[in-house]
């Protein structure tokens, strides 16, 4: 069965006492009892924070990238056993950000899906054309693409992934895809998973996603849950996605 999982993804965004409201807030009023599981994906910095304000809550944390190597001479870059060693469930590869402005290709999304597979994590894999690309009517060929990559590298583990459809042109700009056309790239996105043998794995919609918009997006029948930026700063905002 078909996880439904809402992540909120902070970027780069967030300081200890802000923090410490927004994790206190999620962790007293998101309970085990609900249908569907919530995660915080935070800046590296703040993963013991969040380890520590979350570890005995319904509310799980993750990070929003991983290294592709175990260790090494890799400055700046966080591993995989890292990110374990901090409690987190989850890790986001492939997001647009890491894939315009660091120059991340579909090879090395891939790569940093298996380590994190490999040390126990979920990655959430990101998929999504720009404006420029679904102008030209690319989207399709885009994603599948983007997807085929880490099906090619991961084999029979694509089904321990979860995948989230962002829209590059909807990211932060306030900007959403009907509910109908995200659902249409989900079924195109459903039908690869199929093919090869993944076909329970999650599918997330990210992209502008806020509590106003986010009944009619999860209404869809393939479309399993959101990856959320700026409204998963508000705690009522994010939780209110979550329940919807």
């Amino acid at each position: 069965m078909r996880r439904k999982l809402v992540a909120g993804n902070w970027k780069m965004n967030g300081d200890l006492a802000t923090n410490a409201r927004l994790l206190d807030r999620l962790a007293g009023a998101w309970t085990r009892a609900e249908r569907r599981s919530l995660a915080v994906c935070v800046p590296a910095p703040y993963l013991a924070q969040a380890q520590a304000a979350l570890q005995d809550s319904a509310v799980a944390w993750g990070a929003q990238d991983v290294s592709e190597h175990r260790s090494g001479a890799y400055t700046g870059d966080v591993s995989a056993g890292m990110l374990v060693e901090f409690g987190c469930r989850y890790a986001i590869v492939g997001h647009s950000e890491r894939r315009q402005g660091h120059g991340e290709t579909d090879a090395r999304v891939a790569a940093k899906a298996r380590a994190a597979l490999t040390a126990g994590l979920t990655p959430i894999a990101c998929v999504g054309e720009t404006l420029d690309e679904r102008e030209r009517g690319d989207t399709e060929a885009i994603v599948r693409r983007q997807l085929a990559a880490l099906i090619a590298v991961l084999g029979g583990d694509t089904g321990r992934i979860v995948v989230a459809y962002e829209p590059v042109w909807a990211i932060g700009t306030g900007r959403t895809a009907e509910p109908a056309d995200a659902q249409a790239v989900h079924t195109k996105l459903r039908a690869q998973l199929l093919a090869a043998g993944a076909g329970a794995v999650s599918i997330l919609y990210g992209g502008s996603v806020k509590a106003a918009n986010a009944a009619a997006l999860l209404a869809m029948p393939d479309i399993d849950g959101a990856l959320v930026g700026g409204a998963s700063l508000d705690a009522d905002e994010f939780l209110a996605i979550g329940r919807a």
